[in-house]
């Protein structure tokens, strides 16, 4: 087996180093990979990217947001969660026996004290009864990737702020996350174990998978990556992790509405959502104005949905003429908060 600890913390590298390494490097034995990021959300390659995120929340935390391309549910992570990921040639493993991608960090995590860690269900590892790892896999051109989340020590707190979508109603037909019980693993690993930081945690996974004492007896199973991979790495990095279209964009067509009551009247906004973009938006209302506001629905078709392009349509224009006494900003807040 060959070994690579990835040394970014952006969580959009880590995954076009994944996907580089699964398509464009020949291996004789499978591949493990471990990598660890700041404060982010990946959503499933088949979910709707708004519907998982509470966007408001997002931004003002600055948590990066990408898509996978795997399946399965959102999940958050930060520099307390480690990943790993098993590349194997397809035919060497079926296609979601999770159980047996994820056998040998069990066994690991056995050894280190976590004697109760067990693969549940689908593809969860639990420990008493709470999830601290959800897998995902794919497939492509004969190769096959499980990657996997061990939280170590995650702060727990901002799960449920940054995944828990405000009630505005969105309905899709994107895949949805179902919600578990979620726990850190440190509080269940042996006392030796439970001060390690999360590259220490990394390392002596390692030592086990591979039944060594030390990385220096391994290295000779490390991949190395050239400039040339390094650049061919950046290349799917701006092509799909960093893409707009590939996060959002790929999103299935979903609605949503939203309304408020201002002094000035209410605001009852319906709007079809097609690739992140507006493809339909109808206002109604008790509101005022001396212009029909179809105008104004039909200068946002087509935008992209997030603040930054709706809010510079309707700072383009007069928005009293639809909605008087209504501030723009406090249109925009309704329309995409």
């Amino acid at each position: 087996m060959y070994w690579y600890a990835m040394e970014s913390h952006d969580i959009r590298h880590n995954l076009a180093t994944e996907q580089y390494l699964m398509n464009n490097k020949k291996f004789d034995e499978p591949l493990v990979l471990f990598y660890y990021e700041g404060p982010c959300i990946i959503v499933g390659r088949n979910q709707n990217t708004l519907e998982e995120i509470n966007q408001k929340y997002v931004e003002e935390h600055n948590i990066t947001v990408t898509r996978r391309l795997s399946g399965g549910g959102a999940v958050y992570q930060d520099l307390g969660n480690l990943c790993f990921s098993f590349v194997v040639d397809s035919d060497s493993e079926e296609f979601g026996d999770f159980k047996s991608f994820v056998q040998p960090i069990v066994d690991a995590l056995h050894a280190m004290g976590a004697k109760d860690a067990e693969v549940s269900g689908r593809n969860d590892i639990l420990v008493d009864g709470k999830k601290f790892s959800g897998n995902a896999m794919y497939s492509h051109s004969g190769k096959t990737f499980s990657h996997g989340t061990l939280m170590l020590d995650v702060d727990q707190n901002v799960i449920a702020d940054a995944l828990n979508v405000p009630a505005d109603k969105i309905k899709s037909k994107g895949i949805k996350s179902v919600r578990s019980r979620v726990t850190n693993l440190k509080p269940y690993l042996a006392p030796e174990y439970q001060n390690l930081t999360v590259p220490e945690f990394r390392d002596t996974l390692l030592k086990e998978l591979f039944h060594v004492d030390n990385l220096d007896a391994i290295a000779d199973k490390k991949v190395v990556i050239n400039d040339d991979e390094k650049a061919a790495i950046d290349k799917i990095y701006n092509e799909y992790y960093s893409n707009w279209d590939w996060v959002y964009g790929n999103s299935p067509e979903f609605t949503v509405k939203k309304r408020k009551h201002f002094d000035f009247g209410t605001i009852d906004a319906r709007l079809q959502i097609d690739g992140g973009k507006i493809k339909n938006i109808k206002f109604y209302g008790d509101f005022f104005g001396p212009s029909d506001v179809t105008e104004l629905a039909d200068k946002l078709e087509g935008v992209r949905y997030d603040k930054e392009h709706v809010g510079a349509v309707l700072n383009s224009v007069n928005t009293q003429l639809y909605f008087n006494g209504i501030d723009t900003q406090a249109v925009i807040d309704l329309l995409v908060d």
